[in-house]
């Protein structure tokens, strides 16, 4: 099949989430095992694949922004772009009304026929008619579980993204991704530690471990397994040297993982937990279980078991009937919780949402400014942060040298791709080494830090 498929070139595009990204680059490895060559100009390729996102309006957005263009390309003399396939969530969403809001799509395909990617490009390439590819149910609490081994990773070489769910549970009144991603269904374990052997077997050093929700690992499971279980097999893998924990409902935070973090060699103190908001009231609204008291004690918890624990959350400002004193309430609470990362969004009334019906929406003058009341709160914590640790030593992951001999490089309370970076002078050390640091600056929210 390679030898048929050789001349055909795939550009590649791949919006949203890590969670996205791994599905990128299981199609990815299913397109180059196809025969199919990859060209980094994607709109200058036979076939556009793009890999979208909609989890909220302006991702939503964005996509259709990239499939238009990806479109507008096909009539372009100047283009070589014969055929257009949507991919991932918006098609989720969507459905086949995909083909009536752009005009040109030559094929969506579901979640579920992912890995079925190199035969739709083969079919489309031999039709002239837009066709859609989903499951029989197009159910996607039917949806079964993917296997993410064999992956063409998009991230550098030595750090991935480590799947061990799909779905969720939850029913947060604002958010889509049940309606999209169907129910909670873990990995079997074994599959996850087949998995996280392949990635440090090819040179992987640093796991970020992804889920909707991390902490939910297991309940679904008829076995004797949950996330605490699951992360002490996987440190046991030699090479690896970072595990890092992403996406944890705060409310499934226990003792028995604090202590396995808090004992582990591999297991950075670092821990992503959105909480979204702290008003007893709001909290109720949005359907979260957590409240403001076990909110806190779950903070001071963290803490005293590890002092030196990065702790990054996520909120939303505009929750519809959030009164100027529930924001004074949240600006107080990140004043006392002083975060090391915090992302902000404004509410955005997703359709088929609870949410989006209720009462008392919040204009989105306001919206804005208490989005940028809220971050220029939490930029004040951050830069005092970095400047506390002007003087201190630490261990950077060196990810890039440029040509110009930049090296950039994190520290274990750096995530990649959302996180600030350490910029590392007078190293020579390559992509995928430790290497100890010592800070001297920092520029913005960024560390520079020199190589000792």
């Amino acid at each position: 099949m390679a030898k048929k498929n050789h001349s055909i070139t795939v550009g590649f595009i791949s919006l949203g989430c890590p969670k996205n990204a791994v599905d990128s680059e299981r199609m990815l490895a299913e397109i180059a095992q196809a025969g199919f060559l990859i060209t980094p100009e994607s709109y200058n390729a036979d076939v556009v694949v793009i890999n979208t996102c909609a989890f909220i309006a302006p991702a939503q957005a964005e996509s259709l922004d990239v499939i238009k263009e990806a479109v507008d390309c096909k009539t372009d003399p100047a283009q070589k772009v014969r055929k257009v396939i949507v991919a991932g969530c918006l098609p989720q969403r969507m459905g086949q009304r995909i083909f009536q809001e752009i005009d040109g799509i030559d094929a969506v395909i579901s979640l579920d026929k992912r890995d079925d990617i190199a035969k739709v490009i083969r079919k489309v390439l031999s039709s002239d008619q837009p066709t859609p590819f989903f499951e029989q149910s197009h159910d996607p609490n039917e949806s079964r579980i993917l296997d993410d081994r064999t992956r063409l990773l998009i991230t550098p070489g030595h750090w991935a993204y480590l799947r061990i769910s799909e779905g969720c549970n939850h029913r947060c009144s604002f958010c889509t991704i049940p309606a999209i991603r169907g129910r909670f269904r873990s990995k079997p374990p074994e599959l996850v530690l087949a998995e996280a052997r392949e990635l440090a077997s090819a040179g992987v050093v640093e796991l970020n471990i992804i889920a909707q929700d991390t902490t939910f690992y297991g309940r679904d499971l008829k076995i004797d397994s949950d996330l605490a279980g699951l992360v002490s097999q996987i440190e046991k893998i030699d090479h690896l040297k970072w595990i890092r924990l992403m996406y944890l409902y705060p409310a499934g935070i226990d003792g028995r993982l604090i202590e396995t973090i808090a004992n582990s060699e591999k297991i950075v103190p670092y821990l992503d937990i959105p909480i979204q908001h702290i008003s007893d009231t709001i909290l109720k609204s949005m359907r979260r279980s957590d409240t403001k008291d076990s909110i806190r004690r779950l903070i001071e918890n963290l803490r005293e078991a590890m002092p030196d624990i990065v702790l990054r959350t996520t909120m939303i400002v505009g929750f519809p009937g959030e009164t100027d004193r529930q924001f004074e309430e949240l600006l107080d609470f990140i004043g006392w919780a002083q975060f090391d990362a915090l992302g902000c969004f404004r509410f955005y009334p997703e359709a088929g949402t609870d949410a989006a019906g209720l009462d008392d929406q919040v204009p989105e003058a306001i919206k804005k400014q208490r989005l940028d009341e809220l971050m220029l709160c939490q930029q004040k914590i951050a830069f005092a942060k970095n400047r506390g640790r002007i003087g201190s030593e630490l261990v950077c992951l060196v990810d890039s040298v440029d040509n110009d001999g930049l090296v950039e490089g994190r520290f274990y309370g750096q995530s990649p791709e959302i996180d600030s970076m350490c910029i590392i002078n007078k190293c020579s050390a390559g992509p995928g080494r430790f290497v100890k640091t010592k800070v001297v600056g920092t520029k913005d929210y960024d560390l520079i830090v020199e190589w000792i």
